[in-house]
Order: structure tokens, then sequence, then C-alpha cells
């Protein structure tokens, strides 16, 4: 008897490994049908691969389908790899509402907003393409926390409407507050948009950080603001209107006579917020009369405190004004 007992824990045992084992797999994806199947049937640690070609449509990774912190769910492709969202007019060619998903080596083209990002955390978004886009090209929201945008390209968005034509926009405008997030602030925070290349030809701010969000960092990205036009305020590689941010060793770069005013700006759209953000290290060709870091102390919402800028950003081109509050050592 109790050498049954034994075997039989064996062979459950062995059982329960086997199953383990296969709920993590690679799934090889070659048309569309089969990548929406693969991503809502998706399972801690799969690994989902696309094969080169065109994937017409717009893709839903949906909220029940999430990876855990030591099994992410891996989607990934080459530059060939290219969804397709066949009209800028609407629809998101990649709506992500899960977390702990790696998403690396695709090109994204064609759709209203490139990569939406809805209650989606801990997710990394890696050495991808976004162009041809009709509003922003990548968008954390609604609570969309502790995600990781880096190595990727983003050009040519705001083709449809140049005001929302952001290339990275984090976070949710107080007037949209009562739309997606029940009234309240859009806490997308810890959000890390770090190497990527964003511009030319992004028609409002290459990174829009919005009221709400909190403790982000952006550093070691390439800002070009040809192509820029001003619409909506979009005057600046970055606005910033969130809190603790870290804005470190970016480049960007402003062609003489665009509508660009300053490098970077910082604002205060709701009492509370625009506060104590850090630049350090930025390296600014402006080339316009503006500065490269412009705080915005006061406005009819509230003021903007405890905002540093330190000395070691450097100005390049026609202007010299790194700022037009006190530097910090």
């Amino acid at each position: 008897m109790r050498l049954f007992s034994i075997i039989l824990i064996l062979v459950v045992c062995c059982s329960c490994s086997a199953q383990h084992k296969a709920a993590s797999k690679t799934i090889d994806v070659y048309n569309a049908i089969d990548l929406q199947e693969a991503l809502n049937n998706a399972k801690a640690g799969d690994n989902i691969v696309l094969k080169d070609g065109v994937y017409n449509g717009n893709f839903i990774i949906p909220a029940a389908a999430n990876g855990s912190s030591d099994k992410a769910i891996t989607l990934s492709g080459s530059k060939k790899v290219i969804l397709d969202g066949n009209t800028i007019a609407k629809g998101y060619v990649l709506h992500l509402q899960a977390s702990y998903w790696i998403i690396k080596d695709i090109t994204i083209t064609n759709g209203l907003k490139g990569i939406m990002c809805d209650g989606a955390n801990h997710n990394v978004i890696d050495n991808i393409t976004v162009y041809n886009i009709g509003e922003e090209g990548i968008h954390f929201r609604k609570f969309s926390s502790h995600n990781v945008l880096q190595h990727s390209t983003i050009t040519n968005t705001g083709l449809k409407t140049a005001d929302y034509g952001e290339g990275v926009y984090i976070g949710t405008a107080v007037s949209n507050w009562s739309r997606y997030t029940n009234g309240v602030e859009d806490k997308s925070d810890s959000n890390k948009v770090l190497n990527n290349t964003i511009g030319p030809n992004i028609t409002a701010e290459c990174i829009d950080i919005k009221e709400g969000t909190s403790g982000g960092i952006i550093r070691g990205n390439k800002f070009n603001s040809t192509g820029i036009t001003g619409a909506n305020s979009g005057d600046s590689w970055i606005d910033v209107k969130g809190n603790g941010y870290l804005i470190e060793s970016n480049t960007g770069f402003n062609p003489a006579g665009s509508v660009l005013k300053d490098g970077y700006q910082v604002h205060c759209a709701v009492d509370g917020w625009g506060n104590f953000n850090i630049f350090k290290s930025n390296v600014s060709e402006i080339n316009v009369d503006g500065y490269g870091i412009n705080v915005v102390l006061k406005s009819n919402k509230g003021n903007a405190v405890g905002n540093l800028v330190y000395k070691s950003n450097v100005i390049k081109g026609l202007n010299k004004n790194i700022s037009n509050i006190e530097l910090t050592d």
C-alpha cells in the first residue's frame, strides 16, 4: 500500500510538471487571423513569433491575457513584420490592455493611433518602428504604469489631426478625466521612455506628459522637431505637466525658423501639478528665440514649484538661454 502511494504521488507530480511546462510555449504566426487568436489565448511565458509579412487590421491584447513578473509574454518579429491598420482615420493598430508583455522588433503603421495602452502595466516596448499615424504614435492611458518604451523610432504622426500628433503621450488631459478615468487623475505613473528617436514629422510634441502622472524617466532620447506645426500649443519637444519626472541626457534638434518656442516646457494645467521635475545633461540645439528649458512658473491654474534645471544642460545653435529659472549646480 505504501509503495502504491509513492507511485501515485510520482505520477501526479510528473503530470503537474508536464502541464506546467506545456503552459509556456512558442507560437509561430503567419497571418492576421492567427495573430489575434494567439493574442486572445496567450498565457504567461508564451513566446509569440511573427513571421515576416504584412498583418492587416486592428489588434487587441485583451486584459485577461496577462503575463507575470517572472514569466512575461513576448510578441516579437523583425522590421519586416508590419502591423498595418489600413487607415489613419480610425482605430488603434495595437491596443494593449494587459500587463507583463514584451513587444519587440516589429513595425506599426496606418492607424489613428499606433499603440494604445489602457490599464497596461509592467510592459516593455522595445526596438519597434511607428510611422504614418493619424494622431499620437504611442499612448500610455487609463492607469498604465511601470512601462518601458526603449530603442524605438517614431515618425510621421498627426497626419489626420495635427493637434493630437504627439510621438508619445503619457496620461490623460484633465478635460478627458471624466471620459476615461471616472473623473479622477489618470495616474499613469513611473513610465520610462529611454533611448528612442522621435521625429521628424511629429506634428505636436515629441512627448506630452499630462497632469495627474508622476515619477517617470525620460532619458537618452533624440528629438527632431522638423515638421512640428504648433497646433494645440505643440511648440516644444516635451511639455511636462506631471510631477517628479527626471528628464536627462536627451538630445534635441530644431531647425531655424520653425514654430518651436522652447526645447522643453513645464506647465501647471491643474493646481498641484507641473512640480518637482528635474532636467539634467540635456543637449538642445534650438535655433529659435526661446529657452532650452522654460518653466512657466505661474498660470491661472496654479503655480509650478520645485522644478530644477541643472547647469549640466547644454544649449547649441542660435540661442544661448538654457532656462528662465536659476540653474542648479
